[in-house]
C-alpha cells in the first residue's frame, strides 16, 4: 500500500486559533481528519506529524523513510531557512509537495523565499486547508504513475 507522510512544522499546532484572518479557522486535527477520509477514498495510508521542532522533522523523516512512498509538507517558518530539512527530504529521495496555507508571494518579503521548493514535485500556496487535499490527490496520482513505468 502507498504510503505518505504528512509533515507540519512550527506553530500548525495552533491552527484554528492562530491568526485566523490569515490562516483560516480549520484546526490540524480537523485536517487530518479530512486527509484521512480523502487516503480512504485513493487507496493510500497518510501518517501525519507536526512539530515545533526542526529536529524532531528531521529524526521523523530520516525514521519513517524506508516506509513511505512520499511526503506532502507545510514547513511553516522552516520553509524559508532550514537548510538541515531541506537536506533530509533531498536524502530521502521521495517525491514531496510543498503546501501553504497562505499566499506567501502575498505576505511579507521574507516569507516569499522557499528552500524548500526547488526540490519538491510542486508547490501548493494560498488554498488554506483545501491545499493539502490537493497535494494528496497530485501526490498519489504521481505515484500510481510511477508504479505504472516501473
Amino acid at each position: 500500500m502507498v504510503t505518505i507522510a504528512v509533515l507540519n512544522g512550527p506553530n500548525l499546532n495552533m491552527l484554528g486559533t492562530r491568526e485566523p484572518t490569515i490562516y483560516g479557522t480549520m484546526t490540524l486535527e480537523r485536517i487530518n481528519a479530512q486527509l484521512q477520509e480523502r487516503a480512504l477514498l485513493h487507496g493510500v495510508t497518510v501518517q501525519c506529524f507536526q512539530s515545533n521542532h526542526e529536529g524532531a522533522l528531521i529524526d521523523y523523516l530520516q525514521e519513517h523513510t524506508p516506509n513511505l512512498d512520499g511526503v506532502i509538507i507545510n514547513a511553516g517558518a522552516l520553509t524559508h531557512y532550514s537548510l538541515a530539512l531541506r537536506d533530509a527530504l533531498v536524502t530521502s529521495t521521495l517525491p514531496a509537495i510543498e503546501v501553504h496555507l497562505s499566499n506567501i508571494y502575498a505576505r511579507e518579503a521574507f516569507r516569499h523565499h522557499s528552500v524548500l521548493a526547488a526540490i519538491c514535485r510542486g508547490h501548493i500556496v494560498g488554498l488554506g486547508w483545501h491545499g493539502y487535499l490537493l497535494a494528496l490527490d497530485a501526490l498519489t496520482e504521481l505515484l500510481r504513475e510511477q508504479q505504472k513505468e516501473r
